[in-house]
Parts: C-alpha cells; sequence; structure tokens
C-alpha cells in the first residue's frame, strides 16, 4: 500500500488530564465526518436510479436493459466493497474515503457524456468500484471511538446518513433542474429532453467533491494515533465494561492473513453475511425499480414518483434511530429481534405495494417497506462490529458488503428485472421479494441464537 494512505501517529502525546475532553471532542468530529462523508456517496449513486427513466427514453431499454445498468454498478460495488474493505484495515480512514469521494465524482462527470449502452454500463462499473472505498472507514471509525455498549445508538446515527444522502438526491435533482433550466432559458420540457444529465450527474458530482474536504478535515485515526491511549484504556477511564472480543492485536498480519482468520473462518460472519444478503435484494429489489415501476404500472407522474422516492429513504430515519436504542437498552445488545420484527411488517407491505392501486396507499406502502428495511440491514451491519477483533472489522464488512450486493442486490435489479421481462408481470418480482423476506428472517434467526450463545 502506498505510504500516502498509512495511518501514521502523531508525535504529541497529551496528559492524562486532557484524554477525555480530547476523546469527546474528537470523536463527535470523527462521527460527523464519516457521516457526511457517507452522504456524499449516495448523492452520487442514487442518482443513478433516479436517472433510469431518462436513460431509457434515450436509448429505448428494456428492463432487463435498465437492470443490466444497475445490477452491474450493485455488483462491481459489492466485489469493491470486498475488496475495498479489506484493504482499509491497513489504511487512513480519512484520506481513503476522500479519495474514493472524488472518483465517484469524476465518473459522474463522465456518465454525463455517455450516448450508449455500453457506456453506460462500463461507467457505472467504475462507479461501483470506488463507491466501495466508503463503508470500510466508517466502520473502521465507529469501532476505533464508540464501545460496545454504545454502538448501536451512534453506528444507528452514521447509518441515517446513506438515507439522507439517498433522500436529498430527489430535491438536488429537482430544484437544480428548475434552476438551470432557468439560467439556459429553456423550459422543463426541453430541458429533461435534452440537458437531465446536468443535474442528475453535474450537480450531485459537485457537491461530492466539496463534502471530500469536509472528510479530510474531520475524520481522526483512532485514539492511540491521535495522541491519546488505547480505547480500551480509555473505557476504563469512564468505568466502561469492556465487551470488545479479545485478540492479541496483530499488525504484522497482512489484509488476506486478517481475513482468513478472523473471518473466513467464522461463521457468525457468515451468519450476519447471509442475513444481509436477502435484505439487500429485499431493499434494491423495491427502490431500483420504484421510478419505473410507479410511473409505468400505477401511473405515477415524475413529482409523485420523486415524492414516493423521498419517502423510501427518509422514513428509515427515526425507524433506524429508534431501532439502534432498542437493540442497547431493550436487548441489551441483541441485534436481531428488531430485525426479525421489521421483516416480518415488511412482507405485508410488499403485498400492498404491489397489489394497491390507490396513490395514497402506495406511497404509504412504499414508506413503510423503506421505513422499516433499514432495520436489519442497520442492524446487520452492528453486528459485523461485534463478531471479530477491531483490526478485522473492515474485512467483516467486505465479505457481509460482497455478499450482500454480489448476490442480493443483483438479484433485486438484474434477475427482478429479467423475471418481469420473462414472465410478462410485476407478479414475478412480488414472488421473489416475498421470498427473500422469509430466508432474511431464517438467517436473523441463525444470528440471534449465535449471538446469545457466544455472550452467555
Amino acid at each position: 500500500m502506498f505510504d500516502f494512505f498509512k495511518p501514521k501517529a502523531k508525535a504529541i502525546k497529551f496528559p492524562k488530564e486532557e484524554i477525555l475532553p480530547k476523546y469527546y471532542k474528537m470523536r463527535t468530529w470523527s462521527l460527523s465526518g464519516v457521516f457526511i462523508g457517507y452522504m456524499g456517496y449516495y448523492l452520487v449513486r442514487n442518482n443513478i436510479t433516479l436517472s433510469t427513466p431518462f436513460i431509457q427514453n434515450q436509448l429505448d431499454l428494456s428492463k432487463s436493459d435498465i437492470g443490466t445498468i444497475t445490477g452491474s454498478m450493485l455488483i462491481a460495488y459489492g466485489i469493491s466493497k470486498g475488496a475495498m474493505s479489506v484493504i482499509s484495515d491497513k489504511a487512513d480512514p480519512k484520506k481513503y474515503m476522500a479519495l474514493g469521494l472524488i472518483l465517484c465524482a469524476l465518473v459522474n462527470v463522465l456518465l454525463g457524456f455517455s450516448n450508449s449502452f455500453y457506456a453506460y454500463v462500463g461507467f457505472v462499473i467504475a462507479l461501483g468500484v470506488f463507491q466501495g472505498m466508503g463503508v470500510g472507514p466508517s466502520f473502521i471509525t465507529l469501532a476505533n471511538w464508540y464501545p460496545k455498549k454504545e454502538r448501536g445508538i451512534y453506528t444507528a446515527v452514521w447509518n441515517i446518513s446513506h438515507n439522507i444522502g439517498g433522500g436529498i438526491v430527489a430535491p438536488i435533482v429537482s430544484l437544480s433542474g428548475f434552476a438551470l433550466a432557468a439560467l439556459l432559458g429553456v423550459s422543463m420540457a426541453d430541458f429533461n429532453e435534452t440537458y437531465w444529465h446536468m443535474n442528475h450527474f453535474y450537480v450531485p458530482a459537485a457537491c461530492a467533491v466539496i463534502i471530500s474536504l469536509y472528510v479530510l478535515y474531520a475524520v481522526k485515526g483512532s485514539p492511540k494515533n491521535e495522541g491519546l491511549i488505547d480505547i480500551t484504556e480509555i473505557n476504563e477511564m469512564r468505568g466502561i465494561k469492556t465487551e470488545e472480543i479479545k485478540a492479541v492485536e496483530t499488525p504484522n498480519l497482512s489484509s488476506f492473513e486478517i481475513f482468513y482468520r478472523y473471518v473466513l473462518k467464522n461463521k457468525n460472519a457468515w451468519y450476519v453475511a447471509w442475513m444481509d444478503t436477502f435484505v439487500y435484494m429485499v431493499r434494491f429489489g423495491l427502490i431500483s425499480w420504484l421510478p419505473i415501476y410507479l410511473l409505468e404500472t400505477k401511473g405515477f407522474n415524475k413529482e409523485q414518483m420523486g415524492i414516493a422516492f423521498w419517502l423510501f429513504e427518509w422514513a428509515a430515519i427515526p425507524s433506524t434511530l429508534l431501532a439502534g436504542y432498542i437493540s442497547d437498552k431493550i436487548f441489551k445488545g441483541y441485534r436481531m429481534p428488531p430485525a426479525i420484527g421489521a421483516m416480518v411488517i415488511i412482507f405485508f407491505m410488499i403485498i400492498g405495494y404491489f397489489t394497491s392501486n390507490n396513490l395514497y396507499m402506495v406511497i404509504f406502502f412504499a414508506a413503510m417497506a423503506g421505513c422499516l428495511v433499514y432495520i436489519p440491514q442497520f442492524l446487520a451491519s452492528v453486528q459485523t462490529m461485534e463478531v471479530v477483533p477491531a483490526f478485522a472489522v473492515g474485512s467483516c464488512v467486505g465479505l457481509r458488503g460482497f455478499m450482500s450486493y454480489v448476490v442480493g442486490a443483483s438479484l433485486g435489479t438484474k434477475a427482478i428485472g429479467w423475471a418481469v421481462d420473462y414472465y410478462g408481470s410485476w407478479n414475478a418480482g412480488l414472488i421473489m421479494l416475498l421470498s427473500a423476506c422469509i430466508l432474511c428472517i431464517l438467517c436473523s434467526t441463525l444470528c440471534h441464537f449465535s449471538a446469545k450463545k457466544k455472550y452467555q
């Protein structure tokens, strides 16, 4: 790895009386940095989903073709998330995360010049690769600065960053479209016909570059590298019992050795990975097809579709925060009971979403599904940090990311698109999503009983 990316310990060492005040300040800055940084990743990712109706019209594509575009990005992201997260265990989180944002912005600019199916596929694959640089540094930062007993709620706070980032894409695209149309002196109809790539690709790219600068400023390394002491010693100063997995620190192990020893051979890591795989199948099976499904099947206009898209993402914010609190306080650190409950309700929300023809009820079912689907996804991410030592978190995130995107998200995008085309009905997608809910509940149950056995 290039020396530029290697974490470096600062020469300064703070006296004991300054450690806790500095610790609280630095962890707050770090949380804000990975929060806003990961929000930025979704600005230059969910804009692709919003652009699919325009791409479909521009190139006269089938649903299978659109599924190939969105699925290619997610498969590339899943592979990259695995590899990039493993590498991130040895990298400086802020530099790694900021570089990924800048590269994602560059690809979005290139997408604005695309005029063929294969160009879109090629560029979204590149985008998926660079998107993989965001999550590893985030989890490493959270594991470095927050003990297990606080990790649920603070990870919940971080987790809503992608809901905010994914949700504000629609208003950013819409408002910037109106502004750019006025600036160019054209009607919105003409703008959407000729200049739609400007607000869908260029504006989110500019936002991502600005956010990358904040990441470089705010995110800190580990407490020890920042001149403090090890997090376990800080926990003792705070009177917090250390509940992290005990393991000898192994800085001389290679990234692959860490991955093999602490992740691949760890059955709990695999339980979480499979559980999240089916969560992602449901999540992307809903959100990736929402624009086209609502416009074609439910008779929505673009403004109504934008509202449904926004609600799908933002409805998850209060539920995610509540899930973090409940799993910490009520279930005493056990993450799966709220996840199982959420998936049971999602099962029925999906049925309502596909069968209702009332505009308001369709929006309600979409919002409820979005409100709840991020609960098991979030709790899987917390569980990931608790089944391996801190120095292997990035590697475990990598396995979960690989499985959830390469298998789960591709089933929710490409496979559903193919099934709908092949059978000529969206009912094929409904059956696939309901099956994924059942399998997710099964895997969540295995996760729960494994965790109970581990900590009892």
